[in-house]
């Protein structure tokens, strides 16, 4: 925790969790946490001990296997039930067991959910309150307490909530969170809330925002305006429904827009590799278009973008994205122009600065290429052996094909076998060899590696990682235009091959082919002199 005067608190592990499609196991809660503690967030909510077993053992074993360097772990519970004795309340108790330093008490205070929800008077909602805050707070507990619905609420009663973070300051709360459980507060609202709350109240505030209308990190910075020091996000923007707001949005706005330092120095640029690897762990592809982190938030593919970008990066940039350990990306498409082409060339190491008439070549390739269903936006490789054969002027590979033909067999017990066999021409040697896998593409892939392994050990590497197919007219049925990308890495690095053709085992080939010679650059290896790229 860089400062206790703003607390960035991260409830992936609780919220977070309650996302369509993520169940994290103890294991992976363990690793969350050990990821967002080295971006350095203020406190990590680890769930709800004694509610639900998981968290009771993820707590248990976070005594001896988490060791934060910079967040404090939090326990998440309730206050205690209706006309039960706090040091009675068995789920009050789990709190103090877990050991969590901190505590989070949600409570409700919405005067409607305290009269058809927990079916009690708002005076005994308030003593719950305070009965709670006190008893942890006595047993050495700092505790924050999530307000319930507080927007909702002060729609109908603009008073109960204030009172209720009274009540909590007084029994010794640090923070009152203000929470739009709904998610359906716009900006201008919540700041208004905030800052007549925070003036009538007096107690330091926090903000929780759901993401029901896309406006949870709006929401989030609008409360900082107006006087909150304490945000709840997720990671990725995790949660039930639409989500809640996202951390790494939250925080790049927090640095680089309001200039507060949030995360300890250095941080920041971790911001990248950590939602990618939460992503991984959460088993859910990292969004592309992601604000700040995604492979995408820096991308740019109209012509003239990019040529404002040649002459300045920060023309078309809202900041330096190396800030949060992202990179400007240009992508060629058949929007380029010859800017977009020579950035993309500097982006590979190639200067195509003085040579217009290479740059002219590719230009009008691509624009062909792509108006025959090709692209190269996610296929970096391909684009890369494009432009090396047009500043050659020639097609330049390590190995030529004669022919390739692949078979699937469904046999007697059932099984499917598939088959392959190429011809190839490397070194001067005409290689003939035949491979198996579990579908024709993964079977001419081990055939093509096979037999070019005497030629090229280092291909024994590389490996098959991906496999996309897009019909690109869908109106043709089983006679369309079929585009495929296949990933490929050796271990070290990956990349993106493309292929098209209306035969899908054509177009995979394609990529397949380009995969390997890629491969074979990226080794060091000299590629022949080959047919004319026309």
């Amino acid at each position: 925790m860089t400062t206790d005067a703003f607390h960035v608190y991260d409830t992936t592990l609780r919220d977070g969790a309650q996302r369509e499609g993520i169940s994290y196991s103890v294991a992976d809660k363990l690793a969350v946490a050990r990821l967002l503690d080295e971006l350095g967030v203020g406190f990590i909510e680890g769930g709800w001990p004694g509610a639900l077993p998981k968290d009771t053992e993820f707590f248990a074993r976070a005594k001896d296997e988490l060791h934060l360097q910079n967040a404090r772990l939090v326990a998440f519970g309730a206050t205690r039930k209706a006309g039960v004795a706090v040091e009675d309340d068995a789920q009050v108790r789990a709190l103090l067991v877990s050991e969590a330093p901190v505590v989070t008490l949600v409570a409700k205070s919405d005067v409607r959910h305290v009269a058809e929800a927990l079916r009690t008077t708002p005076e005994e909602n308030l003593a719950m309150v305070r009965d709670t805050v006190a008893f942890l707070v006595g047993h050495g507990r700092r505790v924050f307490v999530d307000c319930e619905h507080f927007f909702d609420g002060y729609a109908v009663d603009p008073d109960y909530g204030v009172a209720l973070l009274r009540v909590a300051a007084e029994a010794g709360a640090s923070v009152g969170v203000l929470c739009d459980t709904n998610g359906g507060t716009l900006p201008s609202r919540i700041g208004a809330v905030v800052a007549d709350v925070r003036e009538r109240s007096g107690v330091r505030l926090g903000i929780h925002c759901q993401d029901d209308t896309a406006c949870a990190v709006a929401n989030t910075i609008a409360a900082v305006e107006a006087g909150a020091t304490h945000v709840q996000c997720t990671a990725n923007g995790y949660g039930e429904r639409t989500g809640n707001a996202d951390l790494f949005a939250v925080v790049g706005n927090l640095e680089v827009k309001m200039g507060m330092r949030v995360l300890p120095e250095g941080r920041l640029a971790e911001m990248v590799r950590v939602s990618h690897a939460l992503a991984d762990i959460a088993n859910l592809p990292p969004n592309t278009h992601q604000a700040y982190v995604g492979v995408s938030a820096f991308a740019h593919k109209a012509g003239l973008h990019a040529s404002a970008l040649k002459v300045n990066a920060d023309l078309y940039n809202h900041m330096d994205p190396a800030l949060v350990g992202n990179d400007m990306r240009i992508l060629v498409t058949e929007m380029a122009g010859r800017a977009s082409v020579e950035l993309k060339g500097r982006e590979l190491g190639i200067d195509l600065s003085n040579d217009g008439a290479v740059l002219g070549r590719v230009v009008e390739r691509v624009k062909d290429l792509e108006s025959a269903g090709w692209t190269f936006e996610a296929a970096d490789a391909s684009f890369e052996l494009l432009l090396r054969d047009e500043m050659a002027g020639e097609r330049r590979r390590h190995f030529r094909v004669e022919s390739w033909r692949t078979i699937v067999e469904q046999r007697e017990d059932g099984r499917v076998v598939s088959e392959a066999t190429v011809k190839v021409h490397a070194g001067g040697v005409r290689i003939v060899a035949t491979g198996e896998g579990n579908g024709p593409v993964n079977a001419l892939d081990n055939a093509l590696r096979a037999g070019l392994s005497t030629a090229f050990p280092e291909l024994a590497k590389l490996e098959l990682i991906d496999y996309k197919v897009r019909i690109l007219d869908g109106g043709s049925g089983t006679d369309a235009v079929t585009r495929v990308l296949v990933g490929t890495t050796d271990g070290v690095d990956d990349w993106t091959t493309v292929g098209v053709h209306e035969n899908v085992i054509a177009a995979s080939w394609l990529a397949l082919e380009d995969a390997v010679a890629y491969g074979l650059l990226k080794a060091g290896r000299a590629a022949e002199t080959g047919a004319p790229t026309d």
